[in-house]
C-alpha cells in the first residue's frame, strides 16, 4: 500500500466512478481499477460495492477514508517543507458564519501576533459546510456554532453563547417586559440559511413547542438578518454577540429566554485523525480568552415566557 493507492482511492471515493478518477488523475481506468482492487487485498474487504455500474463505499472504506485524507495531506506538506527552501507553515482555520462575523477576525488576529511566521487562510460558512471540509481534511481545525454529527470529528466546547430573540425598539415588543411564546407565532421572522447552527437550535425549540416559524427572509448575512429586524420590523433569533453594537446604539432590543434551551458554546472541531501540531495547540489557547460573554449587563431587556 503507497500514497499513490491512498491518492486514487480518495479519487474514487469522491468521485464515485473509476472513470472520472482516472480522468481527474491523468490515468488509465485499468490502473484505477487495479489499484483499489490491490487495497482490498491488502485490507481483506470490499472498499466499494459495485451496484448497477455505480460505486457505493462500504463501512470498510469509509474508515480507510477517515484516514486515508489525513495521511495524504500530512505526506504532501512533508514533501512540500522538505523540498522547498522557501517553504511557509501554514493553518487553515474554519468558522461558522456567526463565529466569522463575531469573533474570528480579533482570534486571527492575536494567533497572526504571537505566531507571524504562519500563513492563516480562513474559510467562512455554515455548519454542515464546515464539517464536510474537515472531514475531507480541506480545513485543520475548525470553530463552529453549531453541533457537528459526524463520529469522525472530535467537538471541545470552549465559549460560551446563547441565542436571544431581538426586535426593532420601533417593534411592540420593545413596550413589554414579557413576551409570551405563543405570541411571536404571527410574527415575522428573519431566518438563517438551512444548515446553520443557530438555524437547526431555534427550529428545534419551535417545533418542540408545537409553533410554527413564519420565514419572511432567509439569509446567510447577520448584516441582512439585522437590518430586516430593523427596518423591516422582522424578528430573528440570533447569537448574542452579533449583536453587541445595535443594543448600544439603542437600534435592537433584546428579549432573553427564561428557559436554558437557547443556551450553547462555540467549540473547536477537528478530525479524530488528525495531528494536533503547535500551530492547533496555540490557537486552541487563544479560543479560550473568549470564553465568557458579558454584554447584557445593565441592559434593560424583556423575557420570553411560557
Amino acid at each position: 500500500m503507497t500514497i499513490r493507492h491512498l491518492r486514487i482511492f480518495i479519487e474514487v471515493a469522491d468521485t464515485g466512478k473509476m472513470s472520472a478518477a482516472a480522468a481527474k488523475l491523468f490515468i488509465a481506468q485499468p490502473t484505477v481499477s487495479q489499484a483499489i482492487r490491490e487495497l482490498e487485498e491488502h485490507y481483506g474487504g470490499l472498499l466499494f460495492e459495485r451496484l448497477s455500474k455505480k460505486l457505493y463505499i462500504t463501512p470498510k472504506g469509509e474508515r480507510l477514508l477517515s484516514y486515508a485524507r489525513n495521511l495524504v495531506k500530512q505526506f504532501d506538506d512533508m514533501e512540500e517543507m522538505m523540498i522547498h527552501d522557501n517553504y511557509v507553515k501554514k493553518i487553515r482555520i474554519g468558522a461558522t458564519n456567526t463565529v466569522g462575523d463575531c469573533i474570528l477576525g480579533d482570534i486571527t488576529n492575536a494567533f497572526g501576533k504571537s505566531n507571524p511566521e504562519i500563513e492563516i487562510y480562513s474559510y467562512v460558512n455554515n455548519t454542515k459546510d464546515i464539517e464536510d471540509k474537515l472531514l475531507k481534511s480541506e480545513l485543520d481545525i475548525a470553530i463552529v456554532e453549531g453541533r457537528v454529527k459526524s463520529q469522525d470529528l472530535i467537538s471541545i466546547p470552549e465559549i460560551n453563547d446563547f441565542l436571544v430573540l431581538v426586535c426593532s425598539t420601533k417593534h411592540p415588543f420593545a413596550q413589554k417586559k414579557e413576551i409570551k411564546i405563543e405570541e411571536i407565532k404571527n410574527e415575522s421572522f428573519a431566518m438563517r440559511e438551512e444548515g446553520s447552527g443557530t438555524r437547526e437550535l431555534f427550529e428545534k425549540y419551535m417545533q418542540k413547542k408545537g409553533i410554527p416559524i413564519r420565514i419572511a427572509l432567509e439569509s446567510n448575512s447577520s448584516s441582512a438578518i439585522k437590518k430586516a429586524v430593523i427596518e423591516n420590523q422582522y424578528l430573528a433569533v440570533i447569537s448574542i454577540r452579533l449583536v453587541e453594537e445595535e443594543i448600544k446604539n439603542g437600534k435592537i432590543y433584546v428579549i432573553e429566554n427564561t428557559e436554558p434551551d437557547w443556551n450553547r458554546s462555540f467549540s473547536i472541531v477537528y478530525h479524530k485523525n488528525k495531528f494536533v501540531n503547535d500551530e492547533m495547540k496555540d490557537l486552541i489557547e487563544i479560543v479560550k480568552d473568549y470564553k465568557n460573554v458579558d454584554i447584557l449587563k445593565g441592559v434593560n431587556t424583556g423575557k420570553l415566557i411560557k
